[in-house]
């Protein structure tokens, strides 16, 4: 069995650490919704009225 890789200091991250002691963990990402998926739900076109009295209620 090989031995364990010795951890080389960072400076990055022991500054991270300290900050993280002090002020505590940062708060999670908000995940903002794509504006792309949030048109592809809307239709493109209103139905207009024939289409509306010409269906009889199938896909509602």
């Amino acid at each position: 069995m090989s031995k364990p890789k010795k951890q080389v200091f960072s400076k990055i991250k022991a500054v991270k650490a300290n900050a993280r002691e002090r002020v505590g963990t940062p708060p999670s990402e908000r995940v903002l919704p794509d504006p792309k998926q949030k048109l592809a739900a809307k239709p493109k076109h209103k139905r207009t009225l024939a289409d509306l009295l010409n269906s009889s209620g199938e896909d509602q």
